[in-house]
């Protein structure tokens, strides 16, 4: 794939925009103006004089908006300095406006050329190095216009330009600047017959509070910002049914659904409100496996590569198992019974699916019955039946009893099953083969032990792993072979097949970072989570607060930065996500809107001193908090009737 860690990506699905830092569209990658995974404009070359700009500024305005500046020295006695600025205002969805501005004493008369072409490829071909031959082009009204069997698109310009050459693919105006003046052109690329298309995420279309937060850290207002701007910009519409919505996985390799990730999202980002959960669980419930056979009650998904250990991960299993809790901890969050109640039968497919697959045994296999049991296949399973169990309870389905009796069980025989002994006090294991044997690598996945989810009582579930051996796993995660200085390591330092660039074999994940924070935080160890925070935080600000989903597990040393990975979405929904439940565990908010409380239990040692969150929902209204220096949290909004539990 072709590299996009330097690219400046702008987003508003289903519009694209792929940039280089130097503002002109050459072609070459990913560069162009995508809508729907297709390539309407691949080169958009402006020279002015006969020169290209000089590029001295690049930079995200917004999620959808970059900004480019460039400097032109035209007089020829203007000596070194530059005397005109060009300006260019990228929006994803293919508009973009070029202005020039003069500073020379006397009046410039200058040719302006911007040299245009498109290959109507899809992104899939060119991601993959076979992008199409660039195609003729034809005058049409004031610009140019393609035509090929994918569809026709054209660009205008307004002003319309003095001349249009299709033999060459140019727009020509002769511009007068005179002095301090300025001149502009708007493009705007089109398919035939397609008007503008609202983005999913504008307005108040947004499933997203106006959430802001405010630290004696600088960062952290811009990171929160900036996260809710890229989440806007991933949303996406069921298209048969437009009301409810959900995220894509990410931008510029993901634009489309990803089950499992998209479900992970939607729990992150319930302080926002439960609006985007609903969309989602409903979009899922569409696509859930129905009649008889084993596979009845699945959502389907992917394969996903598990790194060097292990063979691929079956994502349909994790997201099946998160829809139960996805709805549990809604409801929680103030999502109405009624909507509650209306998706509780897919919420029985998805248990019933975990019974039936178990069957007698005592663990989930993913993905092959005969394949290797992982250790973080068990925490979800585990978490599912418990949450899954209350559901039922709550509204009087049966099953609830058998699920607990199976999570009991298994948790009891995970403790010495899944527990790899070694003089350092043991590790859990990453998977046990059908045999016995175990798998103990040490990896992010076993932060997933830490999530256990909250019960109907308020109180964390139980985990699968008792006190003693929960303390050491947050040691072996706040270790320097786990924490990377900035965030966790998907794969130990120490481990075989280690490589701070492999995706799951030691590259920083974002979300697994964030489980293990919210996962420490709550068992009590709050010096490895935040640590871990911390370091997410610091990699936040490198990365212009707009966090990748991964970046490499290299250590942070006085003066370093994190580096990039060339394969990263940027943005990516679980990476966005993820900074929403990065700051909110800083409060330690949990919510129980069915029965009007909320409990705080922040962080005692302030890690990002002073904080305020504000714009956040609980049972659908406001809801502020601010957590002193001092660790101690104090609610400042909250809906009628909303009170403060202990």
């Amino acid at each position: 794939m072709p590299p996009a860690h330097t690219a400046l990506i702008c987003v508003a699905l289903p519009d694209l925009a792929v940039s280089t830092d130097e503002g002109q569209l050459s072609g070459r990658g990913l560069e162009g103006i995508y809508r729907a995974g297709r390539r309407l404009l691949a080169r958009c070359r402006l020279s002015v004089a006969g020169r290209e700009p000089l590029p001295v500024q690049a930079r995200m305005v917004a999620a959808d908006v970059a900004r480019f500046v460039g400097t032109l020295r035209v007089a020829p006695d203007a000596g070194p300095d530059p005397d005109v600025v060009v300006e260019r205002t990228r929006h994803a969805d293919g508009t973009e406006r070029i202005t020039l501005r003069s500073s020379s004493p006397r009046t410039l008369r200058l040719p302006v050329e911007i040299a245009l072409g498109t290959d109507l490829a899809e992104l899939g071909s060119i991601a993959s190095g076979r992008p199409g031959p660039e195609l003729a082009p034809s005058v049409h009204a004031a610009g140019l216009r393609w035509s090929s069997a994918a569809g026709h698109v054209a660009v205008t310009a307004d002003p319309p330009p003095a001349d249009a050459l299709a033999s060459a693919g140019l727009l020509r105006w002769e511009v007068e600047l005179p002095p301090g003046g300025t001149w502009s052109v708007e493009l705007r690329v089109r398919l035939d017959g397609a008007g503008p298309i609202r983005a999913v995420g504008r307005g108040a279309a947004s499933p997203f509070s106006p959430a802001r937060a405010v630290s004696d850290k600088l960062g952290a207002e811009a990171l929160l910002r900036t996260s809710v701007e890229d989440l806007q910009a991933l949303l996406l519409r069921d298209p048969r049914h437009p009301s409810d919505i959900h995220l894509a996985a990410g931008a510029p390799w993901r634009c489309g659904l990803a089950p499992a990730d998209a479900l992970v999202a939607a729990r992150m980002t319930l302080p926002l409100g439960t609006r985007l959960a609903v969309g989602t669980l409903r979009t899922l419930a569409r696509t859930q496996l129905t009649g008889p056979g084993p596979r009845a009650g699945l959502i389907p998904g992917p394969l996903r590569d598990a790194g060097p250990h292990l063979p691929p991960g079956c994502t349909a299993t994790e997201a099946t198992l998160l829809f139960p809790v996805l709805l549990a901890e809604a409801r929680r969050w103030g999502l109405p019974e009624q909507e509650v109640e209306e998706l509780l039968p897919a919420a029985e497919r998805c248990l019933e699916w975990l019974r039936t697959t178990v069957g007698d045994g005592t663990y989930l296999s993913d993905a092959q019955p005969t394949g290797p049991l992982r250790c973080e296949t068990q925490a979800h399973a585990h978490r599912a039946a418990l949450l899954g169990a209350d559901l039922l309870d709550t509204y009087g389905r049966t099953g609830g009893l058998g699920l607990r009796q199976w999570a009991q069980d298994m948790r009891t025989a995970f403790r010495a099953d899944f527990w790899a002994d070694d003089l350092g006090g043991g590790r859990p294991a990453a998977a046990r083969a059908q045999d016995g044997r175990l798998a103990p690598q040490l990896g992010s996945s076993a932060a997933h032990l830490l999530d256990t989810g909250l019960l109907g009582s308020g109180e964390a579930a139980p985990g699968l792993l008792d006190k003693v051996r929960t303390e050491q796993l947050a040691r072996l995660l706040g270790s320097p072979a786990m924490d990377s200085g900035w965030g966790l390591r998907s794969l130990g330092a120490k481990e075989t097949a280690y490589n701070p660039f492999g995706h799951r074999a030691g590259a920083v994940r974002v979300q697994e970072t964030a489980v293990a924070v919210a996962g420490l935080a709550a068992a009590g160890h709050e010096k490895e989570a935040a640590s871990l925070l911390c370091g997410a935080f610091a990699a936040a600000q490198c990365f212009g607060h707009r966090l990748p989903d991964m970046y490499a597990g290299e250590q942070r040393t006085e003066g370093s930065a994190p580096l990039p990975h060339p394969a990263a979405s940027r943005p990516a929904a679980v990476s966005a996500a993820a900074a929403v439940l990065l700051l909110s565990t800083l409060a330690g908010i949990r919510p129980d809107a069915p029965a009007g409380t909320v409990t705080l239990r922040p962080f005692r040692a302030a890690p990002l001193g002073e904080i305020g969150l504000t714009g956040l929902r609980v049972s659908g209204a406001p809801f502020s908090v601010r957590v002193s220096r001092l660790g101690l949290a104090m609610v400042e909004e909250a809906g009628d009737g909303l009170q403060l539990g202990l």
